[in-house]
């Protein structure tokens, strides 16, 4: 397979640490993102690196016994140490503070501590098998208070740091998840939810695994997923993921089936809002998009993976070791080794070799694999960097070799409109807002955040209409057809067209003599009336002399100054244009000679100046008897350089009766 086939792929820049051996232990914080490489207790030290800190912290700390876990605070200011299955350690790793451990101890009588969670630089939990004690570190005092507690059967527990809630194993089966919910200070039990298990248990044991859960944020929401290795229904064979949606208010709803069609043993990511499932046996992955439409049931939508199977893209490791040693050829790495462990939401660590991966997803290659352009769009639209990937299937729909049917064509402009519509309609509303002065007493109002799902149309006039209407080999009745589809689009959506997309329909219609289309265009007004629009007009006329009245049309509708028309035409170097505007209002004998001889010199089109030049000593010549310039009109500059370039004896003579 080449690289175009492969669309999920390892980061370039992985965390590399110390690999787990008898002597180093390695530990995860899915909090903060940070691997914990302990050797010998911490006695011979402690290494700890995440994936956006360069510098990692290292520190030694005294062989205690066996570390069970060990993570950060938020902000690395609090180190938490459990080493037995009763208490916790802590040192203040705070300027100026002091360095002694601290040690808490778990309040239920008889408990043992399963592990755990810090939810702020200085708030704590613990989960014990008999429940959750909810603290507070005062760091200076170098103690600890309790906030709140809970008592409740614990089989296993995990935390989603990205929603502050963690979720307990409850009941003999351990089906039964009851999640708390962590902010500032306050712990809210949220209503408790049972997972439906495969079929009805033949024993009475644990028969939820920590392994089958994860739990994520996708699209905003927080999702329990749940890998259910039979299905209920006995007609249908292979595992799936069920999606549970946990809100913050409410109970918590089986939304979504995502149907893997085979078994074995499988892990779960979250990457860019997509649920990916690896499959270990098969060594490929799959990805879920629950926004695309699914098969919707009435109560749960069934989804089928996007794209077939496929490995993750082929990595090499980079030979270690001193410069002389690494000019060895770098190692292809295992790629789904048993020893990989999942984190959530993008996180992929083997320990063995000493590697932490953000798993990410390649949009190129996808292009390929998804045929069906309005579902192609409708994917790529929900993704982080979508932008150029999008204007570049734009582009390839209307090449030679890829040209989509206009319907097709039809149907991705509007999905782009309908992304670039809603930013509008957010924008309008924030400033109309902020206008009313709501800012101040809605602390919630936040300017909309433009994504790159946001293609607006210099986007498209840059990277693909222009281009397009340059490519020769183009039937010219596909390049009208397409542009106007889009301008279609962007009326159905009721967005103003800019005037440079009906400047590039005009111009390609000039360009194949379609002047009849050009003229019925503009009588019913499927371009906008615009002034450059009128300024393009008035420059055509002579090719096209209707050409003309129809931009004085347009100018009248726009109820234009007539010294503005003139100054818009100067402007854009119509300085004929200009003048016979003028001469076609009958305003010529009271203009400016130097606006527009300064405008004629500007062109640097020698005879356009002539032509100007002599215009003006004929109206002097019919107005005063004469044709030089008076002191008063300043151009004698102008003067010099007509003699400079065409000569004295070229300037006009006095004719005398």
């Amino acid at each position: 397979m080449g690289e175009e086939d492969y669309y999920l792929e390892l980061c370039e820049r992985p965390v590399h640490f110390e690999k787990a051996n008898p002597v180093n232990c390695v530990f995860f914080d899915e909090a903060n993102k940070q691997v914990f490489a302990v050797r010998s207790g911490g006695a011979t030290g402690v290494v700890v690196k995440g994936p956006d800190d360069r510098n990692p912290i290292s520190f030694r700390m005294e062989d205690k016994g066996e570390v069970k876990c060990i993570k950060f605070s938020l902000e690395n200011k609090i180190l938490a140490v459990q080493r037995t299955s009763k208490t916790v350690d802590f040192s203040n790793f705070i300027p100026d503070s002091s360095q002694l451990e601290y040690t808490q101890e778990c309040k239920t009588k008889n408990a043992n501590i399963l592990g755990f969670c810090w939810t702020s630089s200085t708030e704590i939990v613990f989960i014990t098998d008999q429940g959750i004690e909810f603290y507070q570190v005062l760091p200076e005092k170098r103690s600890l208070k309790l906030l709140k507690s809970q008592n409740i059967n614990v089989n296993w527990y995990m935390y989603c740091p990205e929603s502050a809630v963690i979720l307990l194993s409850t009941t003999v089966l351990g089906n039964v998840l009851q999640p708390f919910y962590f902010r500032a200070g306050t712990m809210s039990k949220l209503p408790k939810f049972e997972i439906e298990l495969p079929a009805a248990p033949k024993s009475t044991k644990l028969n939820l695994s920590e392994r089958d859960i994860a739990m994520a944020t996708i699209y905003g929401q927080l999702y329990i997923l749940f890998l259910r290795h039979h299905s209920r229904t006995s007609n249908s064979t292979g595992a799936e993921v069920v999606l549970y949606h946990l809100p913050r208010e409410g109970a918590c709803k089986k939304l979504h089936i995502l149907k893997l069609n085979r078994t074995g043993k499988f892990a779960l990511n979250v990457v860019d809002n997509l649920v990916v499932v690896h499959h270990q046996d098969t060594e490929t992955s799959v990805i879920f998009d629950i926004k695309l439409r699914g098969e919707f049931d009435g109560t749960v939508t069934l989804h089928h993976p996007v794209l077939p199977a496929r490995s993750i893209q082929p990595y090499q490791i980079p030979a270690a070791g001193p410069a002389p040693v690494t000019s060895q050829s770098p190692v292809p790495c295992k790629l789904y080794s048993s020893s990989w462990i999942v984190f959530q939401p993008d996180i992929i660590i083997s320990a063995s070799q000493g590697y932490l991966w953000n798993l990410q997803v390649k949009l190129q290659p996808i292009v390929n694999l998804l045929p069906d352009k309005g579902r192609l769009m409708d994917f790529l639209l929900q993704r982080r960097d979508c932008k150029m990937v999008i204007l570049a299937v734009c582009a390839q729909m209307l090449t030679a070799s890829d040209r989509a049917a206009l319907s097709v064509i039809a149907t991705v402009f509007d999905k782009l409109n309908q992304e670039y519509k809603k930013y509008l309609d957010a924008e309008q509303s924030y400033t109309m807002a902020v206008e009313a002065g709501q800012s101040r007493s809605s602390p919630l109002l936040r300017r909309p955040v433009r994504t790159q799902a946001v293609v607006d149309q210099s986007d498209m006039y840059t990277h693909v209409l222009s281009a397009f209407t340059e490519k020769k080999e183009t039937p010219h009745k596909f390049v009208v057809a397409v542009l106007m589809e889009y301008i279609r689009s962007l009326n159905q959506f009721q967005i103003t067209v800019q005037h440079y997309l009906h400047e590039l329909v005009i111009k390609t219609l000039v360009q194949h003599n379609l002047f009849y289309t050009l003229h019925q265009f503009l009588q019913y007004h499927v371009l906008s009336d615009s002034k450059p629009l009128a300024c393009l007009l008035l420059s055509l006329e002579s090719f096209y002399p209707p050409a003309h009245q129809l931009s004085l049309d347009m100018l009248k509708r726009l109820s234009t100054a007539n010294d503005e028309i003139v100054e818009v035409l100067l402007s854009k170097h119509q300085v004929l244009a200009a003048l016979r505007f003028i001469r076609g209002i009958g305003g010529h004998d009271s203009i400016s000679a130097r606006k527009f001889l300064d405008a004629a010199k500007q062109t640097e089109d020698h005879m356009l100046f002539y032509t100007i030049f002599r215009f003006f000593e004929q109206r002097n010549q019919r107005l005063r008897g004469n044709p030089g310039f008076t002191p008063g009109e300043h151009c004698e500059e102008h003067v010099a350089f007509f003699k400079q370039v065409f000569g004295d004896q070229a300037l006009m003579r006095p004719t005398t009766f």
